[in-house]
């Protein structure tokens, strides 16, 4: 005001050079010009790759910041950083302090660097556990009694996983690299008798996707209850888990994607066609934040792994800097009622019936994120399960996690969260019932306890190849250890004492058959060509058997749900004691060629009938190869320049093809 008062004096006594003067140093005083050390800054805070002109930095780390200013600062300056719709101190979204002569370690604090006649050099540390977001910063002056505030701008202040002192704090260097800043990545799909993989961009360094990752947390149902008390949250990597977990998928909050498990797609694009975060993130803001249509698991979790990253580096989860990753369990339960057990029912035929919400998908992805539990202890601090495709709900929405991976692996199942859910889909019991229409009447077939949880994989650090963490998730199937594990969990939950009528009786679990089965691969797996099979079945008793076989073959999707039926047939055969015979079985490509769904999977079931013994099922789940593309390179491949490229392809049926369209993708 004084400045106010001095300039409109001078304007009534005529001078107006003085009048432009003294407003240019109120306008300098109240709105001081800002340095940022955007590139210094970005270099230290694992920032750089960030396409940003804004300053991002990381938690528990000084950065450094230059505005003009003159006087005694060490004296006279006071800072404030702010962040969320109502800052306060007491929720730690607001903090004052001053220049100190050391860096605390506990609070935000400031030491100066250096002053000259018109610019003050600071460098500000946030404390290891502050709340992540946008931060506006602003200074007060304080002097000769009397004090003013400027703004000195916004910062975007993210998780720290190179700091001891962070949640997220991953002390492997290379593993950090690997889980935070690399922006491609590789998935695995198929089946448990082939695994393949595909390629993603998780984009987190693209345009605009850190601000979308920050729109996202602004628009979960936790935000809209209560914006204030959700951002105090967002100290707490495991808090922003689970509100990521759900709002990737749309079931309950608009959120990100619309999953879709139909076969069509007309309305929306196929889960197979997407190759990256970035698109999906940026359609979604470009829509007005309706969900994108369609996404699959491994889109919903491919997603989120960009999310996360960015809090960290830039996509979702890597946006925001917990160091994740995707994961892959094939054969992987989705256990409905909550028991620890998945049921299957078949008719006499051998179809795969729908009584049942349980399900075995042929392959399954989810997230692990880095981060300690504090709420648990120690010993379950590090890979966290996260999980934001929509299959049961958890909280009353659809959301899954953070689930300890250590208590998943000693059954620790009482704790949060949703460990009975992680724990069925890798450890889970199946059982195999036939069910009678007529009667109403179901037979235990057999059941298993080592089918679910397989080659549960993720890719190597600073490599493509696939690494397996089965043994991280259980222990070795079928061993005591892993049996009394099992135990552990089922009484934790209550099902040990706990009467369940549909279960089945001990005598029928130990039921033993006659004969074993199995299908054996005997062709190649190929889209466009016949498949060979070969049926093995052996007599394991000291006589005879008479054994008449059901066997039909569907396409399926990935999730093991029927589509359409291929084949069905019959064939009866006796064996001889300890006898092993092979019964060929070709299904051609003109009978399965508009069957087959986009997921390119087959299920073949025979279901075997022994005379005077019990049913026998076999089964085996087949995943067709696309033609192979060979993509050669014509010239030198620069950053940030077009590159021609040949495409060369075979068509492998007896048909000519057209309208071929190219497809969006990249090279990894």
């Amino acid at each position: 005001m004084q400045f106010l008062r001095v300039c409109l004096c001078s304007f009534l006594l005529g001078c107006p050079y003085q009048v432009f003067l003294l407003f240019s140093l109120f306008i300098a005083a109240t709105q001081p010009s800002t340095n940022w050390h955007l590139k210094e800054n970005a270099r230290d805070h694992h920032t750089s790759k960030f396409s940003s002109k804004e300053l991002i930095v990381r938690r528990g780390q000084a950065f450094t910041v230059t505005f003009n200013g003159t006087g005694q600062p060490e004296q006279n300056l006071t800072f404030i950083a702010e962040t969320g719709p109502k800052p306060s101190k007491l929720a730690k979204t607001q903090a004052t302090f001053g220049i100190s002569s050391t860096m605390s370690t506990e609070s935000w604090s400031a030491i100066l660097q250096s002053t000259s006649s018109s610019s003050v050099s600071i460098s500000i540390s946030s404390p290891p556990n502050a709340v992540i977001g946008r931060y506006k910063l602003s200074v007060q002056t304080t002097s000769s009694g009397s004090s003013s505030t400027a703004i000195l701008g916004t910062f975007v202040l993210l998780f720290n996983p190179w700091s001891s002192g962070d949640d997220v704090f991953m002390p492997n260097k290379a593993e950090c690299e690997e889980y935070v800043l690399e922006e491609f990545g590789i998935i695995f799909a198929g089946n448990k008798n082939h695994i393949n993989s595909f390629g993603w961009n998780f984009g987190q360094f693209q345009g605009d996707i850190l601000n979308i990752c920050l729109s996202m947390l602004d628009r979960s149902l936790n935000y809209r209850q209560d914006p204030a008390t959700d951002v105090s949250h967002r100290n707490d990597p495991k808090y922003l888990g689970r509100v990521l977990s759900a709002m990737v998928n749309a079931n309950d909050d608009q959120g990100v994607l619309l999953g879709n498990w139909s076969g069509n797609y007309e309305d929306g694009k196929s889960p197979n066609s997407w190759t990256g975060s970035g698109e999906i993130l940026q359609n979604w803001k470009k829509s007005g934040f309706k969900p994108v249509r369609y996404g699959q698991c491994w889109v919903f979790a491919a997603v989120l792994t960009t999310v996360c990253y960015m809090k960290l580096h830039i996509p979702d989860i890597l946006c925001l800097g917990i160091p994740t990753r995707t994961i892959t369990n094939f054969s992987s339960a989705h256990d409905a009622d909550g028991n620890l057990r998945v049921d299957e029912f078949y008719d006499a035929s051998g179809n795969h019936l729908d009584r049942s919400a349980d399900s075995i998908w042929n392959f399954h992805v989810w997230n692990e994120s880095w981060f300690s539990r504090s709420d648990l202890g120690p010993s379950y601090s590090g890979w966290q399960v996260l999980d934001a495709t929509p299959q049961e709900e958890s909280g009353g929405i659809y959301q899954c996690g953070p689930a300890s991976r250590n208590a998943i692996k000693e059954g620790d199942v009482d704790l949060d969260y949703d460990c009975p859910f992680v724990f069925a889909e890798v450890n889970a019991d199946c059982m195999y019932w036939n069910y009678e229409a007529t009667t109403g009447k179901k037979t235990l077939m057999f059941s298993k306890s080592t089918v679910i949880g397989q080659f549960i994989s993720t890719k190597a650090v600073g490599r493509d190849d696939r690494v397996d963490v089965t043994i991280d998730y259980k222990y070795e199937e079928g061993s005591t250890k892993e049996r009394d594990v099992f135990k552990k969990a089922r009484k934790k939950l209550g099902l040990e004492d706990k009467f369940d009528p549909t279960a089945p009786t001990p005598q029928e679990i130990d039921q033993k058959p006659d004969i074993s089965g199995r299908f054996k691969v005997a062709g190649p797996l190929e889209v466009g060509k016949d498949l060979s099979l070969i049926l093995v079945l052996e007599n394991l008793q000291s006589d005879a058997k008479t054994v008449h076989v059901n066997m039909t073959a569907w396409s399926t999707v990935y999730t093991r749900r029927p589509v359409h039926e291929i084949r069905k047939d019959s064939i009866s055969a006796t064996l001889s004691p300890k006898e092993e015979i092979q019964l060929p079985i070709k299904i051609l490509y003109t009978e399965y060629q508009q069957q087959l769904t986009t997921d390119n999977t087959i299920q073949v079931t025979a279901l075997c009938h022994v005379e005077g013994g019990i049913q026998v099922l076999v089964q085996r789940d087949i995943t067709l190869d696309n033609p192979a593309i060979d993509i050669q390179v014509l010239g030198e491949a620069k950053v940030n320049k077009e590159v021609d490229v040949e495409v060369i392809f075979n068509n492998p049926i007896d048909m000519e093809l057209m309208n071929l369209q190219e497809m969006p993708s990249f090279c990894y």
